[in-house]
């Protein structure tokens, strides 16, 4: 029966170790690497003079410092554990000794006595008791800055893309007849298939930003931090369908030209 017993148990699927891992039910920051490097590789030689590229290059450095924090945060912090369990040790024990070294003589008090007194030690308990408990939770927190701190950066740089395609617009070939320069044009040297060929990159990378994200919360599901991750992904594909539109756009006319 014993033996049966843990054969059911050696069955259970283990928890996967963050970057080491073939299991298919998380995410691999390795893997996720690689394909934003790949990607880096891809915009650089199609557009080496691309800011758009500088971005990647940022994100790369990202995702990889990303995969050191990643595990940091999986892991207990035993240093503060350590000082958190002192800590309320030393809480405890001073309480107990004011307690022990007091004097009660009941037969002096008078019930407004008691009744202040009461208050007092109610207070006392409170205050202890939320001292604890912050004491408790200090771990977690440390770990959500952590968190909110790198989904704010990735926030900032899902921006910069948006910022490097808004003035990529498919209007110079949807309408080349009535599409007129200014002096204060944005440069639209870009031909049909390298318009289309940048906006799907900026898609991808905006892809990979929310994957990035995700990472932080794939061993630390703080509720907080899954919601920073959450806004993020919701931030990240507005900003790909406005990507998306632009690039049906040329598709369409591309199709219609094609059947003309």
């Amino acid at each position: 029966m014993t033996q049966q017993f843990e054969e059911n148990e050696n069955r259970k699927p283990q928890p996967a170790v963050p970057g080491k891992s073939t299991d298919y039910r998380y995410l691999q920051p390795d893997q996720i690497f690689a394909t934003i490097k790949l990607l880096e590789r891809r915009i650089e030689e199609r557009f080496p003079q691309a800011g758009l590229a500088s971005v990647c290059r940022e994100l790369l450095e990202i995702s990889r410092i990303s995969r050191e924090t990643t595990l940091a945060i999986s892991r207990p912090m035993w240093g503060l554990r350590v000082f958190v369990y002192l800590s309320i040790f030393a809480i405890l024990a001073v309480s107990i000794l004011v307690i022990r070294e007091t004097q009660w003589n009941m037969a002096e008090f008078a019930l407004t006595d008691v009744i202040t007194l009461s208050e007092a030690l109610f207070n006392d308990i409170i205050l202890i008791g939320a001292a604890i408990l912050s004491l408790f939770t200090i771990e977690t927190r440390v770990k959500r800055h952590r968190t909110s701190t790198a989904i704010h950066r990735l926030r900032s740089l899902a921006h910069l893309v948006d910022v490097h395609q808004l003035t990529k617009d498919p209007e110079q070939f949807t309408s080349p007849g009535q599409y007129s320069e200014t002096a204060s044009s944005p440069d639209r040297s870009y031909t049909r298939f390298e318009l289309s060929r940048y906006l799907d990159y900026s898609s991808e990378m905006l892809a990979l930003i929310g994957k990035v994200g995700a990472m932080y919360i794939e061993y630390f599901p703080d509720t907080e931090a899954v919601s920073s991750v959450n806004e993020l992904e919701s931030l990240t594909t507005g900003l790909s369908q406005k990507i998306w539109q632009k690039i049906m756009i040329l598709n369409t006319e591309t199709a219609g030209a094609a059947e003309k």
